[in-house]
């Protein structure tokens, strides 16, 4: 083992994971940086069709190098599926019909480093050129005063960060192009459940696929119902942001195409941990990561129900998606729902 592997074990893993070789599995190396010497690909992996006709769906983890185990959920499901793909007829049949894409590593250098922030110290969660349209809570909003506090945006005029334009990339090109697309990012934080957030963070205002949100979920209660400890949710009712990179492309995508794009966010509760196991709260680490073995393992098999069901889903999305009336009665119970306010 190299001293980057011994310090960056997800990137060995994902090593692993791409020297198996699988005749299903493309991989490109979108952009990279370099940390200490040691220069690291921002990796893209896809799987299925290439063709705009099918639905798309990507995922994505590491924005935040201090939230690990998004890289880690993502790195052990893929696994999983170059698996099945050895066995599991059904999944290869489905892989024939829609577009799978990953970026299980969108921050390496914030990986390698342990930082919430890039190595340059910009929070890219709060990077996308886009304000918010209302005033947000002071620092955790995003601000501009120094890269050595918490959620710092940038230098105004600055450039986006390599990591924001390699997901940028790969979403227009990879998922904007379809008529159809998903997205899930997923992060830990604060809180003793696990929360799906939707556009918008920048604004309280409803977005417009407000209906098409409040179906998936409904059809994911109705076809799971003892998965309750997930809540779904806009993101502005936990909290507003400037330069969240899914509004900044979510609106990108409804100003220049016809379709249905809808991203999510996984907000894995890291709470729960911290109080099964209160010796983490002495860990900056521990605030964002399972430590124990077995409570991580459990972390690593928890949400396989719900990707697999978004793959299911997408690519049966006419059957799901509302319209004309039942639309309307989706939209009304969303609001009332969400925006009592």
């Amino acid at each position: 083992m190299s001293s980057l592997d011994h310090r960056f074990p997800e990137l060995q893993l994902l090593n692993t994971l791409l020297e198996r070789a699988s005749p299903w599995l493309r991989a490109d190396a979108i952009s990279s940086v370099t940390v200490q010497d040691e220069e690291l690909p921002i990796w893209c992996l896809e799987m299925g069709s290439t063709s705009p006709e099918v639905p798309a769906i990507g995922f994505f983890g590491g924005v935040h190098g201090m939230e690990r185990i998004g890289t880690q959920v993502l790195i052990a499901w893929l696994q999983t599926l170059l698996t099945r793909l050895e066995w599991d007829e059904h999944f290869a049949s489905l892989l024939g019909r829609m577009r799978l894409v990953f970026m299980p590593m969108v921050n390496p250098g914030g990986l390698l480093l342990s930082t919430r922030a890039n190595p340059a110290g910009v929070d890219l969660m709060r990077s996308a050129p886009q304000d918010a349209n209302s005033r947000v809570p002071f620092l955790v909003g995003g601000h501009r005063f120094s890269e050595r506090l918490p959620w710092y945006r940038g230098r105004v005029g600055d450039e986006v960060p390599v990591e924001a334009q390699a997901l940028f990339r790969v979403v227009r090109e990879r998922l904007h192009s379809h008529a159809f697309s998903m997205a899930m990012d997923c992060h830990s934080g604060f809180g003793f459940r696990d929360r799906i957030w939707f556009p918008y963070a920048r604004s309280t205002e409803p977005a417009p696929n407000l209906p098409d949100a409040f179906a998936l979920r409904a059809l994911f209660n109705r076809t799971y119902p003892n998965h309750s400890f997930y809540i779904m949710e806009p993101q502005s009712v936990s909290y507003t942001t400037h330069g969240d990179l899914w509004d900044f492309l979510y609106d990108e995508y409804l100003s220049a195409h016809g379709g249905t794009f809808l991203p999510f966010t996984l907000e894995m509760g890291s709470w729960l941990w911290m109080k099964k196991n209160p010796r983490q709260l002495f860990s900056w680490f521990g605030h964002f990561n399972p430590i124990l073995p077995h409570r991580q393992e459990r972390v690593l098999r928890r949400h396989i129900t719900l990707f697999d069901f978004l793959i299911e889903a997408a690519c049966a999305h006419e059957k799901w998606l509302p319209q004309g009336e039942l639309r309307k009665r989706y939209r009304h119970e969303a609001l009332v729902r969400w925006y009592r306010s």
